[in-house]
């Protein structure tokens, strides 16, 4: 086994385990936290799918309070953050899972405002960006940056092209984050992407456009390659395709398709696999349990034996410990 210098960050780890100078595996994987099980109930449980086993598990940790529609985001290696969401009141809080212990706690810092269905990226090592979202007062447009270092938030002067919640988040860390789909007040369910250059915070929008305007979807990338979109629908139907966002060209293609679900997570393991997991049949109020993986070799999709131990939709995105990279 190549034995790592743990002094050196290098670019991309795609083993299952960050190089702590030991060579001493590490339990890296996916997590999903919050959403609507079957019914209406709201939920606080987080659940982690373990990337060298594919299992899932519950965390004894839990949200701050049980609610849907909160951004999911990581810098790998360190911790994930939930922010926001709506628990029957629209939420600023920020909840923080360290890794690999997996202990929460709450920020002081707070979002400026309350939202659900943002769009979350992240910048792995060092920030993470909030984008958009919702609350009574309509969808935001504003973008909010959540420096790892500190655990501050700032408003960074960018913002989204127009106002736009339930769309898909995904980054090319150390070069880029990216919005995609999502819903307007203006322009309804979207098509566009935009960009967010990580070095100047500066917001360009693409050429290139999604086939077709979805909201409810979620995103994934695998970091230095590609970011994807799976899941989403729009006013007349459930969208299936995954699409793929080259990062070296800036061009969108569909290399896959999904059952028809909208409203579900993402997540991945960079270098490897991308996970949708969880979500609902065109709206419906039934909570799936499934999780299907997209081996970026490939780009091909197959169905785990494992599944999420309760089904949740409204879960809109999730995050990874990959390890650092």
């Amino acid at each position: 086994m190549t034995r790592f210098d743990s002094r050196r960050r290098v670019s991309t780890y795609t083993s299952v385990w960050m190089p702590t100078g030991d060579e001493t595996p590490q339990p890296v994987g996916g997590y999903v936290g919050g959403g609507i099980a079957t019914g209406s109930t709201f939920l606080a449980s987080i659940e982690k799918l373990t990337f060298s086993s594919e299992a899932t598990s519950v965390l004894s940790a839990t949200l701050t309070s049980a609610r849907y529609d909160p951004s999911q985001l990581a810098n790998s290696g360190v911790a994930g953050y939930v922010a926001g969401g709506y628990d029957g009141s629209y939420l600023s809080g920020i909840d923080k899972i360290t890794f690999p212990a997996d202990t929460k706690s709450t920020l002081s810092a707070t979002l400026p405002t309350a939202r659900f269905a943002a769009i979350p990226f992240a910048n792995s090592g060092t920030a993470g960006y909030v984008a958009g979202g919702g609350n009574s007062g309509g969808n935001l447009s504003a973008i909010v940056k959540l420096t790892f270092s500190s655990d501050a938030i700032s408003t960074i002067s960018a913002t989204l092209t127009s106002e736009n919640r339930r769309g898909a988040g995904f980054a090319n860390s150390g070069v880029a984050g990216y919005a995609a789909g999502g819903a307007s007040d203006s322009s309804g369910n979207l098509t566009r992407i935009d960009k967010l250059t990580f070095s100047s915070d500066t917001k360009s929008t693409l050429s290139a456009t999604l086939t077709s305007g979805r909201r409810n979807t979620t995103g994934f990338a695998n970091s230095g390659t590609a970011g994807y979109l799976g899941f989403g629908d729009n006013d007349s139907a459930t969208v299936t395709a995954v699409e793929k966002v080259t990062f070296s060209t800036d061009t969108v293609s569909s290399v896959a398709t999904l059952p028809e679900r909208n409203q579900g997570a993402g997540f991945a393991n960079t270098g490897t696999a991308g996970y949708f997991a969880g979500g609902s049949s065109d709206g419906g109020t039934t909570a799936q349990t499934e999780i299907r993986k997209l081996t970026f070799s490939s780009d091909s999709l197959s169905t785990l034996s494992a599944t999420l131990t309760t089904g949740r939709r409204n879960t809109i995105s999730g995050f990874a410990d990959c390890g650092v990279f």
